[in-house]
């Protein structure tokens, strides 16, 4: 679907969260429009969590103002709850129940008509793929088919804004790739906005822009490619039969210094790498191979912020949670 730029689904002001002396949110500010699939990106403890709650009234900010749907999500907060549909981190389905009695009772919290309900629950387990397990217990499903169950039931109420926050986390790589399809449909076929928090690069490329946020702040917001093409210039590498004579024709034809490691050809430092491309197979003989390497987020996080997202440990908040949750499970056992 395409996003509407015009409108202002969410309009977030100087947000800040501290946790005694910890800031986890750091005077953040930007916006979301009616239809886009908006991405936080970030390792974990870099605020995209807290964010995500004070936007969906689970937290109160310490500062700031946010504004959702065109309500206020502290002094209006059971508008805002109406407005919005949340697939968390953690599992938070019953699974005493079965698919179709976990959409029902979401339903009847909403206070949704009898016969709308039913339509909406039919309708949505169709488009996840659950209906032929609408009866069965939810303890008997696969973690994947638990996620797919989890976005049905956040768009049960038809809200404007779903959340999905971290969604496959512990899911692996192909079930990842299965609810990013389910997602992608739903996003197709229902209009969603939709907001997501996640560490997978690859998943915040399919967002129309993304936000980048480290230590609490939000260190750069725009489209994916946008972001990759700020980190650099192209670079060009190519494999011939006769490197030496291959780097002299470019020195002379194309007045450009590469680099040769072996027999690879580098070129770096190019305004527009595709288009050279052009000139280097017209003019450079006995070309076996060529390689136009593209940034990646990975390469703009770790411009920004000096570091890869995947080596940065959980902040103190986050392992305070972690050891939340564990207790708390090992005390329902």
């Amino acid at each position: 679907m395409k996003w509407d730029e015009g409108r202002a689904l969410i309009k977030v002001q100087n947000l800040t969260k501290t946790y005694k002396s910890t800031v986890a949110v750091r005077d953040i500010s930007f916006s979301v429009s009616s239809g886009e699939f908006f991405g936080f990106l970030g390792p974990n403890g870099a605020g995209k969590t807290t964010t995500i709650k004070i936007l969906a009234t689970l937290l109160r900010p310490t500062s700031g103002t946010v504004i959702l749907n065109g309500y206020d999500v502290v002094r209006q907060a059971a508008d805002v709850r109406r407005s919005i549909g949340m697939v968390f981190q953690d599992p938070s389905l019953d699974d005493r129940l079965t698919a179709v009695e976990n959409m029902e009772l979401h339903g009847m919290l909403y206070g949704m008509p009898r016969r709308l309900m039913k339509d909406e629950i039919n309708m949505l387990l169709e488009l996840v793929d659950l209906s032929d397990r609408q009866n069965d217990l939810v303890r008997s499903f696969s973690g994947g088919m638990k996620r797919r169950l989890e976005i049905a039931r956040g768009l049960l109420h038809q809200p404007s804004v779903l959340f999905l926050d971290e969604p496959t986390v512990g899911l692996d790589p192909q079930t990842r790739n299965h609810i990013w399809e389910y997602i992608s449909e739903v996003r197709t076929s229902r209009g969603a906005t939709v907001f997501l928090t996640t560490h997978y690069m690859e998943e915040a490329e399919g967002c129309h822009r993304v936000g980048i946020v480290d230590h609490g702040r939000l260190v750069a917001l725009d489209t994916p490619n946008a972001l990759k093409r700020a980190v650099g210039k192209d670079v060009l590498t190519i494999r011939t039969s006769d490197p030496a004579t291959a780097v002299t024709v470019i020195q002379r034809e194309l007045n450009i210094n590469p680099d040769l490691d072996g027999e690879t050809i580098t070129l770096s430092g190019l305004d527009d790498g595709e288009a050279l491309l052009v000139r280097l197979v017209a003019t450079v003989p006995g070309i076996t191979a060529i390689g136009v390497p593209k940034p990646t987020l990975e390469d703009v996080f770790l411009k920004l912020t000096g570091r890869d997202i995947r080596d940065e440990p959980a902040s103190a908040v986050e392992r305070m949670r972690t050891r939340h949750r564990s207790v708390s499970r090992r005390g329902r056992h």
